[in-house]
């Protein structure tokens, strides 16, 4: 049975160029090599590819854009603004919108820390 997996995991890494995935094989004990063909079996590569395929095209939106924001001090703000921001995020929610922004003042408040 494992090497039926084997040569089954074998054969899909050879079409995705992937068979260093194998290296270390003969290194594990029985439940490892069994755990690790059962990954390899279940991962689907046409969609990781197709995925990535994706990443190398043009965007053509009309709509996107990066441009910068204003600064706010979340612990300056009252608990009124606290809630109109929050009000407008879900507004901005409920009518499939989307925004993306990254914080980073080096104090680890993203993690709340």
């Amino acid at each position: 049975m494992l090497e039926e997996k084997f040569n089954k995991a074998k054969t899909i890494l050879e079409q995705y160029n992937q068979t260093h995935l194998l290296s270390q094989y003969e290194k594990l004990d029985n439940e490892k090599k069994e755990y690790l063909l059962n990954q390899i079996i279940s991962i689907d590569f046409d969609l990781i590819n197709n995925l990535y395929e994706q990443t190398k095209k043009e965007n053509k939106s009309k709509t996107d854009r990066i441009e910068p924001i204003s600064y706010i001090e979340k612990e300056k703000l009252s608990e009124e603004e606290k809630e109109k921001y929050f009000k407008v995020g879900v507004d901005e929610i409920k009518q499939e919108k989307l925004a993306v922004v990254t914080m980073a003042g080096g104090q680890g408040t993203r993690l709340r820390a």
